[in-house]
């Protein structure tokens, strides 16, 4: 059971002025390494991100940002309808909207849509329970489609389930997939039907052979799937909507 740590019932949820919106942006768990202070996570309910040390969430259908005051903010995902923040200043993983709830877990370094990573790799579920780790401390973290968590871990994408090194020098960015994950330097949502990729100052719509069907012009960000939308984010906090053929949603 969810226990709330009373001091973060006392803390404030302020919003943030509403995000910005357009067409829909892409969808997808594309995660930087620990050593970026600039995260994101997609699923069907929203977007979440951490930029420097402040966390916010936006919710569809509006899009617009809510940002609690907390300490500071190492990592965010979805577990479920739930956006969790990790605060290792106070040994806890923290949801962003909604009514308040806690769990203390210890110092996180990095969260998956199943489980929060300690400093020593040992994990935690979202209930409090414990779950499989890695040795060592995680930069990054992401859960496939099928529910199979990968890190990146001193350099290397590994399994966790069987702790199995798949990529030995991995890149900085960790990309889940349908089925499995991958290292790359660029932003990319991935699905079934093919891609959304961030890279040369563009946001790309790939098919399932990796062609360019479409691309627009973009600045540096991160991307995802958000139900029918492509959802990028930028570090200022900006987002943008998009169709799955790039058609900009425009702003409300």
């Amino acid at each position: 059971m969810r226990r709330v740590l009373p001091f973060l019932c006392l803390l404030p949820l302020m919003s943030c002025a509403p995000a910005s919106t357009g067409a829909a942006t892409s969808g997808a768990a594309a995660r930087p390494t620990a050593v970026s202070s600039f995260h994101a996570a997609f699923n069907e309910h929203g977007v979440a991100w951490v930029s420097g040390s402040q966390a916010c969430v936006a919710r569809v259908s509006s899009f617009r940002a809510v940002c609690p005051r907390l300490p500071a903010v190492v990592d965010v995902a979805w577990q479920g309808g739930d956006a969790w923040a990790a605060v290792p200043g106070i040994g806890a993983v923290v949801t962003l909207d909604g009514a308040p709830r806690s769990v203390p877990v210890g110092r996180v370094v990095a969260l998956s849509g199943t489980r929060a990573y300690r400093e020593d790799g040992s994990a935690v579920t979202y209930s409090g329970a414990p779950a499989r780790g890695v040795v060592g401390a995680p930069t990054a973290a992401v859960t496939d489609g099928q529910g199979e968590d990968y890190v990146l871990l001193a350099g290397s994408l590994r399994r966790v389930s069987d702790g199995r090194v798949l990529e030995r020098v991995a890149g900085p960015l960790l990309i889940a997939l349908p089925s499995g994950a991958r290292s790359q330097a660029a932003a990319e949502a991935v699905d079934e039907f093919g891609a959304f990729r961030l890279v040369n100052g563009q946001l790309e719509a790939l098919d399932a052979l990796g062609r360019v069907r479409r691309a627009v012009p973009h600045g540096p960000g991160l991307v995802g799937r958000v139900g029918q939308w492509v959802v990028t984010v930028q570090p200022t906090g900006t987002l943008r909507l998009f169709t799955t053929t790039l058609d900009e949603r425009p702003r409300p």
